[in-house]
């Protein structure tokens, strides 16, 4: 009866709360009512109100004002408009479940325990003056996910407020009623977490406000350090505790960061998709998302520039190919921080000597030679940097480019353009002289000025390529120079450093630049070269980057993101156990790195080991393919043990995943995903099974993905989860060598009810190595 009587008041507590969301709502529309009113109004009146004389230059200031004035008007108008909309979506956000959490807090030194009620957004009582429900991203809220009842504490701009938690006690409220509640000791009690990890998966990544793990708080509200490393087991909630941050950080410094300060850096097009929608149901603008390739494309406009993907298929396909052992050495030490060293040691060698410039060539004709400008470069004082001395040749060769002009206005061929050209550019001369008050009685000589500025426009116009050329410093030439540093490393480095073929890796590397291509290994180490000799490209806008899948990501790329981003704090997440690029799989993995890339006193490392997403007998499973030292601790949400079904042939094969997608489907599950190791083999299952089932084929290229049965390559599977996997085939002739493992490790681990894995004929060492009571064989008579 207490029990009762208790809900029931709780729930006459959740009826006020809804009713104060009402009225707020109703007044909202007023409000927005009258302001859109009010906006289309100024905007069909805008010219009415503006007073627009401009035959003196006091009107002309007089106009300035008044069109100031009236955009300044109509912009705040659109402002507020804009501020009460974004309210009354929250609003809206929170009559569906206006809290998840409850703590009653005394205070050191109070008398009366506070009863704080914490959900998505802030709302104060119908006079604006009493907290109805807390923010979770305010400091009072941050005891919610950190302490049991008992002694308990947070931050605040004056100290810290101390105090006891006499109760902590969490919701599960849908359409406004209470469909559970439970007192509990911990942050989040498993009656809650279980119902939400028991869930279907979706094709959108959800917020984790209502679950979130004291662990995952920690990285949500960390905010000493200039670099945190978060180093997390799959499953364990480090993207959705990033995006969590990005809300937090955003609601911590709203005066001064705006979500366009923000920088994601993510593994493909498909994972930005896939976590779009977190930010906005936390009432947040989506921050930047850019993958690295298509930062560094960008970039490299001048080359078709390899991306990851394809540089993996190579790797994980091509092994017969007898340029592969060289390729596959050039990745690993061009992703080195040796690789770096070399470099900065050739542009100090080039303040001397070795700088390479392009000709510069107008209408056929070489009027300013290479050796003229590197001269005119070293003739610069050695003291001032490489990119100074850039800076200074740039200015000489636009003054040489202003001498040229003048010099082709008298030329036949200009004589011959003016006369080919529009009538909006004879027009334009024409208003120009009537401005300077030509073609009068007192003018004697206008068809002359006309021919000569007709002729300055042509000359103009017909050198602006080149100056915007020059002024991008093309007249370095990049190219030669990249290349030029192997032939330079072959003499100039002592020791054992260089690999036995790096005559081969500078020859490989060349052919690719003279066809306009440029390896992804490649990538990194050119820009890096080239900010070096023209000037860093530093990203100021940005104040906070986050880099997921970071154990994807080489040492050398995470000092290239040091140096154009040198005033960014960073957040790092991965986990080195699904590392699988060929760098990565080695010793060239940035995480690994994380000690010597950033100084000690201002990084902080987080590991979280406990799984979430998968059942404990998944996480049992995927473990045992690990060699590595690591600790994972699955979330104890049981299920069936993973399913090893081999076969003989392709036909059954196709047959066997065929009855399995049909039992998983009556299952209930909304996504399956078949996941094979290449793009080869996906096309090729796609093909043999796309007229037996429904499937969609996910390519690199792909934007969305949709609920339902999808075949997929293993790499773009990355940080993405699914109610059930089915490994495509996980033979021992597929996955045969060790730098694959994490591969198969990583595309089991997106599986969250239901892991199969086919296998035509022997099974792969990674699965045999595991203890048998793990999973069960299966037949496809079973």
């Amino acid at each position: 009866m207490t029990d009762m009587n208790e809900k029931q008041r709780e729930q006459e507590r959740v009826n006020h709360v809804l009713r104060v969301i009402e009225q707020k709502m109703q007044s909202l529309e007023e409000k927005t009512g009258g302001l859109k009113q009010d906006i289309v109004q100024l905007r069909k009146t805008f010219w009415d109100d503006v007073t627009v004389n401009l035959d003196e230059p006091d009107d002309v200031i007089e106009t300035h004002t008044s069109l100031k004035q009236q955009a300044e008007l109509l912009s705040e108008r659109e402002r507020s408009h804009g501020q009460f909309f974004k309210q009354y979506k929250n609003l809206t956000r929170l009559k569906n479940s206006p809290y998840f959490g409850r703590i009653d807090f005394l205070e050191e030194g109070e008398s009366e325990t506070e009863k704080i009620y914490i959900g998505l957004f802030s709302l104060l009582d119908e006079n604006d003056e009493d907290f109805l429900v807390y923010d979770w991203r305010a400091p009072i809220s941050s005891m919610y996910y950190d302490f049991a009842p008992g002694s308990a504490h947070y931050q605040t701009m004056d100290g810290t407020i101390k105090g006891e938690i006499k109760l902590k006690r969490q919701y599960m409220i849908r359409n406004g009623q209470i469909r559970g509640m439970f007192d509990t000791g911990i942050t989040i009690g498993d009656e809650i977490l279980q119902a939400v990890l028991s869930d279907q998966s979706d094709t959108q990544m959800k917020n984790i406000v209502a679950t979130i793990q004291k662990e995952q708080n920690e990285i949500i509200r960390n905010d000493e350090k200039k670099y945190l490393v978060v180093q997390g087991a799959a499953g364990s909630g480090k993207t959705s505790a990033a995006l969590q941050r990005v809300a937090y950080l955003l609601y911590k410094y709203r005066e001064k960061l705006q979500a366009d300060n923000i920088l994601l850096f993510s593994p493909n097009q498909l994972f930005n998709s896939y976590v779009a929608t977190v930010l906005p149901e936390l009432g947040e603008d989506n921050m930047e998302q850019s993958t690295f390739y298509q930062y560094v494309s960008h970039r490299l406009k001048e080359f078709d520039v390899e991306d990851p993907y394809t540089q993996l298929e190579y790797i994980l396909s091509e092994k017969q190919d007898e340029l592969y052992p060289i390729r596959k050495k050039a990745i690993l030490f061009k992703a080195d921080l040796i690789f770096k060293d070399i470099i900065d040691k050739y542009v100090a060698s080039l303040q001397k000597e070795g700088m390479l410039f392009k000709n510069i060539s107008f209408r056929g004709e070489r009027f300013i030679t290479r050796e003229e400008i590197k001269a005119y470069f070293y003739a610069i004082d050695d003291h001032i940097t490489i990119p100074n001395r850039i800076q200074i040749l740039r200015d000489w060769l636009l003054d040489k480019m202003d001498e040229k002009e003048k010099e082709e206005r008298t030329k036949d061929w200009v004589l011959e353009e003016s006369e080919l050209l529009d009538r909006e550019d004879y027009l334009k001369v024409y208003r120009k002289l009537q401005k300077e008050q030509r073609f009068s009685e007192k003018t004697f000589n206008d068809y002359d000025r006309e021919e000569k500025m007709l002729a300055e426009l042509v000359v103009r116009r017909k050198l602006a390529p080149l100056r915007r050329k020059i002024n991008d410093f093309a007249f370095v030439d990049m190219k030669a120079l990249y290349n030029g540093l192997f032939t330079w490393a072959q003499t100039a480095i002592e020791g054992n450093i260089l690999p036995e073929e790096w005559e081969q890796i500078g020859a490989q590397t060349g052919e690719q630049l003279k066809k306009g291509k440029i390896y992804y290994e490649d990538a990194t180490p050119y820009l890096y070269l080239k900010d070096k000799l023209e000037g860093k490209q530093v990203h100021v806008k940005i104040r906070h980057l986050f880099i997921d899948e970071a154990q994807d990501y080489s040492p050398f790329q995470f000092a290239f993101f040091k140096e154009i981003f040198p005033n960014s704090k960073m957040t790092i997440l991965g986990d080195i156990n699904q590392s699988i690029f060929t760098h990565s799989v080695g010793e060239q993995n940035g995480l690994l790195h994380s000690n010597e890339l950033f100084p000690e006193d201002q990084l902080e490392k987080i590991i979280l080991t406990k799984s979430y997403r998968s059942t404990k007998q998944i996480v049992e499973f995927t473990e045992g393919m690990l060699k590595d030292e690591h600790e994972i601790i699955p979330f104890n949400r049981s299920g069936n043990l993973p399913s090893v079904v081999k076969v003989e042939n392709q036909e059954d094969l196709h047959k066997g995943i065929v009855e399995t997608v049909g039992v998983l489907q009556k299952g209930g599950y909304d996504t399956i995903a078949i996941i094979c190791k290449t793009v080869e083999e996906t096309n090729q299952a796609y093909e043999a099974l796309k007229g037996k089932i429904d499937l969609h084929l996910v390519k690199k290229e792909s934007l969305t993905y949709e609920k339902g049965l999808l075949i997929i390559p293993s790499y773009l599977a990355k940080g993405i989860e699914f109610d059930a996997v089915i490994i495509y085939n996980s033979a021992q002739d597929v996955y045969r060598d060790e730098d694959e493992r994490k591969l198969f490790y990583t595309a089991c681990t997106r599986a969250m009810h239901e892991l199969y894995l086919f296998s035509v004929g022997v099974v792969t060492p990674f699965i045999s190595e595991i203890e048998q009571d793990k999973y069960r064989l299966v037949s496809l008579d079973d």
